[in-house]
């Protein structure tokens, strides 16, 4: 649980300074603290910290705003800090991928469970995309040597397990993997007369 890295962004001087207290008394580590949003992204960048605990009323960009843009570049899971909340705030902050709601005064005892959660939920995000990221992958490595292999099937007489074999040993010989040697074999076929 402790360790993690934070960074908090508020444009309110005490609020940082009350939350810095907190998230150290809690074992975290807190990486910076910002006033305006834009400075959130760029330091985002910078910092790559664990998690980013931003004010949804913030100077030069707002905080759902900066937290679509975090999102998207999937640099870390972001909790939403807000005065009050309704449906409508709710519902912006899910389209932007937020991760939690922590609404003022934040009282110590409720940050380390939305923090903790917070980080588990994007864990879980980021393992699902790679897996999702490697099948569309192997798929497109899949059709890729399927192609190559009817076409030296239909090119060269040879039937599927010797196109597979032909293609398998043109990797290996030449260091490259199949989907690339099925490639070159694609186009070698779309350039010949």
């Amino acid at each position: 649980m402790t360790g993690k890295r934070i960074l908090i962004a508020d444009d309110e001087a005490v609020v940082l300074t009350s939350l810095r207290k907190s998230l150290e008394h809690l074992g975290y580590l807190v990486v910076g603290e910002i006033e305006d949003g834009m400075s959130v992204i760029y330091m985002t960048r910078q910092l790559r910290p664990d998690v980013i605990l931003v004010d949804k009323d913030m100077p030069r960009m707002d905080g759902i705003a900066v937290a679509r843009v975090l999102n998207e570049e999937q640099l870390a899971p972001v909790i939403l800090i807000a005065n009050s909340t309704d449906r409508e705030l709710v519902m912006r902050a899910r389209e932007a991928g937020i991760l939690g709601c922590l609404v003022k005064p934040i009282h110590e005892s409720t940050l380390m469970p939305i923090i903790e959660v917070a980080c588990a939920r994007w864990a879980e995000q980021h393992t699902r995309k790679q897996e999702l990221h490697q099948l569309r992958e192997k798929l497109e490595t899949r059709k890729v040597i399927e192609r190559a292999k009817g076409y030296l099937m239909d090119s060269q007489g040879l039937r599927e397990a010797e196109a597979f074999r032909k293609i398998q040993q043109l990797a290996m010989n030449s260091r490259k993997s199949m989907k690339e040697v099925a490639q070159a074999i694609i186009i070698a076929q779309q350039i010949a007369p």
